[in-house]
């Protein structure tokens, strides 16, 4: 019997829907999904879980080692756990940029406090002073600050011109920001991703409060949105088979027809039925279910199970694998 679980916290909705799913498509025969339930972790033993869905663990350090560890052993972990460790927002930027997909102009911003256990001499590569007014008529006022490596929309400042911006910077601790543009924009649009493969693109209202947010129509209609429809969906999947994810979700905020890659780093999306409505809620589940139920049915026992980005696969050569392999 192979089996699958999710591991999540304070949310009800989607992680119950999932397991009622995958079990009614199973019929709990050969697969069976359930909440993962940890009794101990020791390192380099391998959990009873073909499959993880991971709903939790950028919150609770103890669960991502976990996730690690299972990995490690053969469980395919949605997300793969190593690789959202290391990403992050600014870093999501520059792979867009890289992809030729359009972003916001964004500039990285030191802490305003050191980090604990470094001093003045830990910073002597930094110019005194920094090159502000180039960065500043880069990115123009009002502008968006917030964190480099952030989420859920904490400590985020909309910024109307220097003095502001600094006064706002005093409260941000020892979070390294960054400095984006603003975008002036028309429609915005939330998108699923998962399978790398599977895309729903949602109109969305993030002006709204939560349970409206997708309660909104787009303005662009006719043909000129089936061509936006068309390059979203491609911008879509070329950012989430690069980065790797399997269960995402990317914003666009389009400005003169242009969609422009907002937020794409959401590993563990909201996916509530009363914050995305009952035929969103529907789709994710039913496209996670199978996807789960897929990765369960291919999972091979002792290696790494886990979906890694393009962006990780190219960079390493032939001439790196035969070194492995020697």
């Amino acid at each position: 019997m192979k089996k699958i679980g999710i591991l999540f916290g304070m949310e009800n909705t989607y992680p119950h829907a999932f397991i009622d799913r995958v079990n009614e498509i199973t019929k709990r025969k050969d697969i069976v999904a359930e909440m993962v339930q940890i009794g101990r972790v020791e390192q380099a033993v391998d959990t009873e879980y073909d499959v993880i869905i991971d709903r939790i663990s950028q919150d609770v350090p103890f669960y991502r080692a976990y996730l690690k560890n299972a990995a490690l052993c053969g469980t395919a972990v949605i997300n793969n756990p190593f690789w959202w460790s290391a990403d992050e927002k600014f870093f999501n930027n520059c792979l867009a940029v890289k992809l030729g997909i359009p972003v916001p102009k964004t500039m990285l911003l030191p802490s305003k406090e050191r980090p604990t256990d470094t001093s003045e001499t830990s910073f002597r590569n930094l110019k005194f002073p920094m090159e502000w007014n180039e960065m500043f008529s880069t990115i123009g006022f009002p502008a968006y600050m917030k964190p480099h490596d952030g989420g859920g929309w904490k400590s985020v400042y909309k910024v109307t011109g220097e003095s502001d911006l600094w006064e706002k910077h005093e409260e941000t601790g020892q979070q390294v920001m960054m400095l984006q543009e603003e975008i002036i924009f028309t429609d915005y649009y939330r998108c699923y991703c998962l399978d790398g493969k599977e895309v729903l693109i949602m109109p969305y209202a993030p002006e709204n409060p939560v349970h409206l947010r997708y309660a909104t129509e787009p303005k662009t209609t006719g043909p000129a949105h089936k061509k936006l429809m068309t390059l979203i969906k491609k911008y879509v999947l070329a950012l989430n088979q690069a980065l790797g994810y399997d269960f995402n979700t990317v914003e666009f905020a389009i400005r003169d027809g242009i969609p422009y890659a907002i937020d794409f780093c959401n590993p563990a999306p909201d996916a509530d039925v009363y914050s995305v409505g009952q035929e969103n809620f529907e789709w994710v589940v039913e496209k996670s279910a199978r996807m789960a139920i897929a990765k369960a049915k291919s999972n091979k026992p002792g290696v790494n199970n886990c979906t890694w980005g393009t962006f990780m696969q190219s960079s390493i050569t032939r001439e790196d694998i035969l070194k492995l392999r020697s």
